[in-house]
């Protein structure tokens, strides 16, 4: 599939890092370093802008090295690019460790991931067919 791009940053394109990748690296586009501090939030530029096509999402995923060895996630995860936004690619990330992390200009933040979706037409009924399942959730199948 070929999307349109617009890439202000000067780093390289979002690019899969390995063969069966499903998401490719976005890099912050900064003129100058941001502390994050505990707890504290940010919108981080990507300096890419994108024109997908119409029945697709972008999806801005956390990059789980980013989680794991320093505590960085993303607020709003995953977060959603419509096909119909032409702005450019922010990323709101999140500090929830107990340090400071500096994030400098070309460091990959996050994720993206193309995927098709559906839109749906409500029918509105007065019950739903019934399941095994049920209502049942959050954990109502127990330990195993």
């Amino acid at each position: 599939m070929k999307i349109k791009i617009v890439n202000t940053s000067g780093h390289p394109l979002p690019q899969y890092a390995t063969a069966h990748s499903a998401g490719m690296d976005l890099r912050a586009s900064l003129a100058e370093p941001v502390v994050l501090r505990p707890l504290e939030r940010a919108l981080i530029p990507t300096g890419i802008y994108i024109e997908l096509p119409i029945g697709y999402e972008a999806q801005i995923r956390p990059r789980s090295g980013l989680a794991i060895k320093y505590g960085i996630g993303i607020v709003n995860a995953p977060g959603t690019i419509d096909a119909d936004y032409r702005g450019e690619i922010r990323v709101i990330l999140v500090n929830l460790s107990h340090e400071d992390f500096v994030i400098n200009d070309g460091e990959r933040i996050c994720q993206m991931v193309i995927a098709q979706h559906a839109t749906v037409e409500w029918e509105q009924v007065d019950s739903l067919e019934q399941t095994e399942r049920g209502a049942g959730g959050f954990g109502h199948t127990g330990k195993k």
